[in-house]
């Protein structure tokens, strides 16, 4: 019997027959997520785990067999994070989905493969809100986007998936299940090791279950959408308002994000404005309408062309969907290759216009969307798989967009992770003390190096 054979059967000795799929066609459904990485291997079996202890014992044969484990969630993300290894095991999550709130602590406990709008239409049923806000909420799930620490529309005013998670079940590369943290606002003793976990992208261990900290629901928001005929006014009004403010939504789309979203809404988007602004505010009462007052005070001042505010909140829900649809109307236009680079906000405007030199210079369109009041991008480059050299070109812009990031004191990646897409630009982001440490911690964790390899270190 050869060894993948042995580990087959171990595989199928331990667990139920439903949790284990080994049938090719099947397992293509398991090899990529929407990063579409042309590396992904073809994995020795799929591991479609429904509890902790199935997952304990898939990651202990794995050990013993000295093959690779790619954890996987809904296969949302964004950076090759969950890419397939060849004759290893893809330990996919998504059967995992309960979720318990408990409004005494104002918690909610979730499996991993429980999505982001189940968890925030559970606590909406207690009148309590889980914020973090991925464009991707409807279908990523929770353990995708604590393990990546996603981020998200609303992140400007109510922060990240990071300041939600306070305590989670994590299996480490020997099989083990520790519980870290719990349903405690505060907690400091020993090491901040559920910290440590959030955004390790599957490398040093794999989360069943979180403990989510839910805030009271939000109030009703108000919302502006602010025009702008130059890239440089959209940036310029954008620091005006972070000045003065932090709104619940802060949201940019360029010239080339506006008319791929236009042709997928027809909502009558100016298709001639370089640049757009989604602005909502959601204090209580009048507060929202004066200070989207004031946010249109600012947006006329930097250059604004045409400023629309609404407290409707059906108008403002559609205006917060356009944005929300923007990586997949662009997408329409060709083959994406999709950054997630952010910057401090005052250098915001650099590496805007300096994306617009790169796609000019490598002659590849480059669409821009942002969570600009955080100063986090999403340049989506756009291709045409059937031209070699534009593909060539965009590869070139690709990493020519991260080291503009990093020149300007900012980050490779935001919030979709790191995953193998950006693994390369990752020791230079990092610089040499700093990533040998990084690697000294997933030494530690996972000796062997069977945890997601080639996502993040390599």
């Amino acid at each position: 019997m050869t060894h993948a054979a042995d580990t087959l059967e171990a595989l199928a000795t331990a667990l139920p027959p439903e949790s284990l799929v080994t049938d090719p066609p099947a397992m293509d459904a398991y090899r990529w997520d929407r990063a579409r990485d042309p590396n992904a291997g073809v994995p020795l079996a799929v591991v479609r785990a429904s509890s902790t202890a199935e997952v304990q014992q898939a990651i202990r044969i794995a050990g013993a067999a000295g093959i690779p484990v790619v954890p996987r969630g809904a296969g949302s993300g964004l950076s090759g994070g969950s890419s397939a290894v060849a004759g290893g095991i893809v330990l996919s999550l998504d059967r995992m989905r309960s979720i318990e709130i408990d409004p005494a602590t104002r918690t909610a406990t979730a499996e991993p493969g429980a999505l982001n709008a189940e968890v925030k239409a559970a606590a909406a049923a207690h009148g309590l809100w889980y914020p973090p806000d991925p464009s991707s909420f409807e279908f990523c799930s929770i353990g995708g986007n604590v393990a990546t620490n996603a981020g998200g529309l609303c992140c400007v005013k109510y922060g990240v998936t990071t300041d939600y998670v306070l305590g989670m079940t994590v299996v480490l590369a020997d099989g083990s299940a520790v519980t870290l943290g719990g349903p405690r606002l505060k907690d400091v003793a020993g090491l901040s090791l559920t910290k440590l976990f959030v955004g390790s992208e599957g490398t040093l261990g794999v989360i069943t279950e979180v403990t989510l900290r839910l805030i009271p629901a939000q109030e009703a928001r108000t919302t502006l959408v602010a025009a702008f005929p130059a890239l440089a006014s959209a940036t310029a009004a954008v620091l005006g308002i972070t000045a003065e403010m932090r709104p619940a939504m802060l949201e940019f789309m360029d010239q080339e994000t506006i008319g791929a979203v236009e042709d997928e809404t027809r909502m009558g988007l100016d298709r001639d404005a370089a640049a757009m602004l989604v602005v909502q505010c959601d204090e209580p009462g009048e507060h929202a309408a004066r200070l989207i007052e004031r946010v249109a005070e600012i947006c006329t001042a930097a250059g604004a062309s045409e400023c629309f505010a609404t407290s409707d909140p059906e108008e403002g829900e559609a205006f917060a969907v356009a944005r929300r649809i923007a990586i997949p109307a662009v997408e329409r236009r060709g083959t994406l290759l999709l950054e997630d680079v952010g910057v401090p906000l005052p250098r915001l405007g650099d590496l805007v216009s300096g994306i617009s030199d790169i796609s000019a210079r490598r002659d590849v369109p480059i669409a821009v969307v942002a969570h600009a009041g955080d100063g986090n991008t999403h340049p989506l480059i756009v291709t045409d798989p059937g031209d070699p050299a534009q593909c060539a070109r965009a590869d070139l812009a690709f990493g020519e967009v991260m080291d503009l990031a990093i020149r300007l004191g900012g980050t490779i990646t935001g919030e979709h992770g790191v995953g193998r897409m950006k693994q390369p630009w990752l020791a230079d982001y990092l610089g040499p003390d700093v990533m040998e440490l990084n690697r000294r911690v997933k030494r530690a964790l996972d000796p062997a190096g069977i945890l997601n390899p080639g996502a993040v270190y390599g």
